[in-house]
């Protein structure tokens, strides 16, 4: 009995960690009709609902660490279950007894260097802002109109960190009186609670809302839409709430007050991807749409799948640190679309979107097909 004793425990927190919401659902199966991995293989949320409301998920199985978080599916569901949720409570439970698949055990390495270093990407914590060691940006004082919050991928990686140089020159151009934080700044910790690591999520949180309050932070400028979705909605739990906006919307605010002026011409077909924190999780679909329609020569074309619909990259839920087969990338399939309708240039808004995109161009051999562009390098390149 004692052998099995761990696993009933599991069971019975399973049980626990959906409560009412797995007598809610009545197996219509409309989550699995828009879940973006039916398009590449088989899977079920609807399946891990049903075996989880007995307890019988199987916890070191794939496919509790599938969902992407997307939010394509409670959006459908007409019965009002919260499939994120529930994926994020049963990954709780197995991240607690150390159970993860071989694909995931790179999320472990992840979960190590946040504790460490404050980010996901094993990159020492006193160079997180060695990307603007050439640039006019300061470090952070009350005084300043607003915080600069990098982010993880923008200050470590080598393809984002073009990304927060074009959001810097932008916001200087612009006349912003904002800073940064260097290495105080921790990641958010979106991604890791979506693992089911809520301790190391709590204890960044509380690190990254000590470092604000301490500097009198009030308004927050975010490039990542995690970060902007974080501080936003989940922040709040502990009794804080900044004013927090998304590089994109705030583009939008800046070429309105005439403090941004668009001088050159972009004489190329141009798509955009919403990405699934911007788009479905905060509404936000207008905003960048409109500073591209603002630039002059640049042809605005749509996807199929595009706002609402939108299909997810595959990076969300913390699966941009998991192992994805190629031929099960949703991010294939994206840049497919978006050479469809004849663009020159997909552009976005997420760190996670980029680094996937970017990966299928190599995968599809696109690099002299179709360019992938964060919207402030566009914008920054028409300044």
């Amino acid at each position: 009995m004692e052998t099995i004793a761990p696993f009933i425990e599991v069971i019975d927190e399973i049980k626990e960690a959906g409560g009412e919401v797995f007598k809610l659902c009545f197996q219509c199966g409309l989550c699995d009709t828009v879940c973006p991995w039916n398009r590449v293989r088989d899977f079920s949320m609807r399946k891990i609902i049903r075996e989880a409301a007995f307890g019988l998920s199987e916890i070191e199985g794939e496919d509790i660490w599938r969902c992407t978080t997307c939010g394509a599916c409670p959006v459908q569901c007409p019965r009002g279950v919260k499939q994120i949720d529930v994926s994020v409570s049963l990954r709780r439970v197995a991240t607690e007894y150390e159970l993860f698949p071989a694909s995931v055990k790179s999320a472990r390495t992840a979960r190590a260097s946040l504790i460490s270093e404050g980010n996901p990407l094993q990159g020492d914590r006193a160079k997180r802002s060695e990307w603007a060691k050439d640039l006019p940006v300061k470090p952070y004082t009350e005084e300043m109109e607003a915080l600069y919050f990098v982010g993880c991928y923008l200050s470590y990686d080598p393809r984002m960190r073009k990304v927060a140089v074009a959001t810097a020159n932008i916001l200087n151009k612009a006349g912003v009186k904002f800073g940064i934080l260097g290495d105080k700044e921790s990641c958010c910790g979106e991604s890791i609670r979506k693992i089911g690591a809520e301790e190391v999520f709590t204890n960044l949180a509380k690190e990254n809302i000590k470092t604000f309050i301490d500097n009198g932070v009030k308004k927050i400028i975010v490039s990542s839409p995690h970060c902007y979705h974080t501080f936003k909605n989940e922040y709040p739990e502990f009794m804080v709430n900044f004013e927090v906006i998304h590089m994109s919307q705030y583009l939008l605010e800046l070429i309105n007050d005439g403090r941004l002026e668009l001088t050159k011409e972009y004489a190329k077909q141009v798509t955009y991807h919403d990405p699934c924190y911007l788009g479905r999780h905060n509404d936000i679909y207008d905003e960048p749409r409109e500073v591209l329609k603002k630039i002059s020569g640049l042809e605005l074309v749509e996807m199929v799948d595009s706002r609402k619909n939108s299909l997810c990259c595959g990076g969300g839920g913390g699966r941009i640190w998991m192992d994805t087969p190629k031929e099960e990338r949703f991010s294939d399939i994206r840049l497919l679309q978006a050479n469809d309708v004849g663009a020159q240039v997909l552009v976005t808004a997420c760190p996670y979107c980029i680094t996937n995109f970017e990966e299928s161009r190599l995968n599809l051999e696109y690099e002299d097909v179709l360019e992938i562009k964060d919207i402030t390098e566009i914008v920054n390149d028409m300044l």
